[in-house]
């Protein structure tokens, strides 16, 4: 059985927690995770890649196992998230990488290729945002109002994302079989949002989600010029990036593999063996 590991590294004064696993020597691979998770979502996924690729999953700084300064002492932006992201691999030798990215990952992911493009070996994005057409209008139509003005009624509504209810609507929206769904995972991801300040973090990113559409231009150029393989597989009923989002890839990249699996936004959780599968079949084709 693969051994994972679960370790700390302190970059700019901040302590990141992340997983571990595989040959140090092996072709990286770097896993992103999204809103409200952690790294705990590819607990599973990990092993499952470790045989033949060195497995990197940090907790985003404010998610997780990580540090969750308080908003009022750190600047939480994605940008502020890419860079200590950078931080670590850098830390850790990690020059070359494939990433996967999900939710907020992508922001993150994205912010990291745009900055040094060939490290990027392949891209695997699962609900992972990069277009417009990804947005689905009745979760986005909120968040949007909240990043025009951030006042209490706006605010109000940015904070049921952050209750039990809709993390578990998160987990189970479009999930044909939801008994196929721990109970763990929204548990999980309640209790971290839940801690005393981290509302505040969570509001702050929600408002600085609005910087990363204008980078999906700088995305777009980028996917045309490098060629970087990538993947896009993709619940088809995700309820907050919809299945026109994977499909947008094919525009930039005309040879990106795009798969829709009837599954919902935590497509890890329902799916495993068929993203897997599909996950390990593109690695083996880009990464040999």
């Amino acid at each position: 059985m693969t051994a994972v590991h679960h370790r700390y590294a302190t970059i700019d004064g901040r302590r990141l927690f992340y997983r571990e696993a595989g040959p140090a020597g092996a072709p990286a691979v770097v896993l992103l995770h999204g809103f409200p998770a952690s790294s705990f979502m590819f607990r599973e996924l990990i092993p499952v890649l470790a045989d033949r690729y060195h497995v990197i999953a940090p907790d985003h700084l404010g998610f997780g196992w990580s540090d969750a300064p308080p908003a009022a002492e750190f600047e939480y932006t994605f940008d502020a998230l890419a860079g200590l992201t950078a931080g670590l691999l850098g830390q850790l030798g990690v020059a070359r990488y494939a990433m996967y990215v999900q939710d907020y990952g992508a922001p993150v992911g994205w912010r990291l290729a745009l900055a040094d493009p060939d490290a990027v070996t392949a891209i695997i994005t699962q609900s992972g945002n990069g277009y417009e057409a990804g947005f689905t209008q009745d979760f986005w139509k909120p968040v949007r109002e909240y990043w025009q003005d951030q006042g209490p009624d706006t605010e109000a509504a940015i904070r049921q994302a952050l209750t039990l209810d809709v993390i578990r609507w998160q987990y189970l929206h479009g999930v044909p079989d939801e008994s196929l769904v721990s109970p763990d995972t929204w548990q999980h991801d309640f209790a971290q949002v839940s801690r005393p300040g981290n509302d505040l973090v969570q509001l702050a990113l929600f408002a600085d989600y609005a910087t990363n559409l204008p980078l999906y231009p700088k995305l777009h150029a980028y996917l045309r010029g490098t060629q970087v393989p990538v993947l896009a597989v993709w619940g088809r009923n995700d309820p907050i990036f919809g299945p026109d989002g994977a499909l947008a890839f094919a525009s930039d990249s005309p040879g990106a593999e795009i798969q829709l699996l009837d599954g919902g936004h935590f497509l890890l959780e329902s799916h495993l063996d068929a993203a897997a599968d599909a996950i390990r079949s593109f690695l083996g084709r880009t990464l040999s």
